[in-house]
């Protein structure tokens, strides 16, 4: 059963289709869109090994002209240098305005293809099929492309709205298990930050830190809402002018420990799940919410099996200045989104460093926390 939900904007409206085997007819789908017939898939060698001969075959089924470009997996492959390969193989394959890059990948390949997308030719058609939970909830939806520069993460970006997104829930079967628990980390902040509905049907859950443990029922209602919310909140604030900055609970904190430990310590979802943990902490000592809902929210990050501690080599003082390099930096503040309940949130600049020092103090790990992070 195809479930589509609308994301309205003015003039770049689109929608997310979800359903079974959806991969398998990507060339049935891009026909309906009116775009070229050139293609241009960019994906990492893992994922493009599972799902790019599928894809191909359903594209030349459908009479377009395939080429792809193959990234490196991991975030510190989100460059510049990456999208200048992206940047080739679309000049030595003739892209034109109408021609489409395809994101086939988590999130790290949609910001990457998608500012590719947005820049060449000063932008041309952008379909998103994410393969990661976290990219099929979060990341392919809303427009946000960009790579990481040496001093911050996606500090150099574009808006730029696919014409579809594209998510088959079967992908997630090759999916690794701390990939899925990432991806839980975002499905957590939409049930904080929007949607209270969702954040029960996850306390109802005996278990959330593996595939095998989510019921096709649960797992429908996870993508549904947490699509739904998303597309909800881009459609409200497409550019982030002010609603839309609710998005980025647990973010601050969590892009900050991703810099510091160079990408490779702690995926993105591991990241805001600690700088959610930090950001409710905060809210609490705020007096924005209660200390009950903070440790509902703590309860669900445990049941992911997700970090909600700060790594112990980290220096508070390294944390504080890299937050003044945060994108949600605004006249020198920097805005923190804080829960007000669960289901509602808001974004204020009147959080002191001496207060995120404390709390950060509070819930810096004591331990080397190196082993509980595997490679899988």
């Amino acid at each position: 059963m195809l479930s589509t939900i609308p994301v309205n904007l003015e003039k770049k409206s689109y929608n997310i289709a979800i359903a079974p085997n959806l991969l398998s007819q990507i060339g049935e789908q891009l026909q309906q869109l009116n775009i070229g017939k050139k293609v241009l898939i960019v994906s990492n060698s893992v994922i493009f090994d599972h799902y790019g001969e599928q894809m191909i075959s359903s594209l030349e089924a459908a009479h377009f002209s395939v080429c792809y470009e193959i990234i490196p997996a991991g975030e510190r492959h989100k460059t510049l240098l990456s999208v200048q390969k992206i940047y080739d193989t679309a000049l030595e394959n003739y892209l034109e305005r109408s021609s489409t890059i395809i994101a086939l990948g988590g999130g790290v390949i949609g910001d990457m293809a998608g500012f590719a997308a947005a820049s060449w030719l000063r932008g041309i058609n952008l379909i998103q099929v994410p393969t990661s939970l976290l990219a099929m909830v979060d990341a392919a939806i809303g427009g946000k492309t960009g790579v990481n520069h040496p001093q911050g993460k996606n500090l150099i970006g574009a808006f730029h709205q696919p014409k579809l997104v594209l998510i088959d829930p079967q992908v997630l079967n090759t999916l690794p298990q701390r990939e899925f628990r990432a991806g839980m980390a975002e499905v957590i902040k939409y049930g904080v930050i929007w949607d209270a509905e969702l954040f029960e049907s996850l306390e109802r859950a005996e278990r959330l830190d593996h595939l095998d443990g989510i019921s096709p029922d649960l797992l429908q209602t996870i993508l549904a809402h947490s699509c739904q919310a998303k597309a909800e909140v881009v459609s409200q604030d497409e550019k982030e002018g002010g609603l839309r900055a609710i998005l980025n609970y647990g973010h601050t904190i969590g892009h900050a420990i991703e810099s510091l430990t160079g990408y490779r310590l702690l995926n993105h979802g591991e990241a805001v799940a600690i700088g959610m943990s930090v950001a409710g902490k905060i809210a609490v000592k705020m007096g924005f919410w209660d200390e009950h809902a903070t440790e509902r929210q703590d309860e669900l990050i445990s049941k992911t099996q997700l970090p909600k501690k700060v790594p112990p080599m980290l220096e508070i003082e390294e944390i504080l200045e890299t937050l003044k390099s945060d994108k949600k930096v605004k006249a020198g503040k920097v805005r923190f989104v804080l829960p007000e309940k669960i289901g509602s949130a808001t974004v204020t600049d009147q959080v002191s460093p001496e207060l995120v020092s404390e709390v950060i103090q509070s819930c810096q790990d004591k331990e080397d926390v190196t082993k509980n992070y595997p490679s899988d």
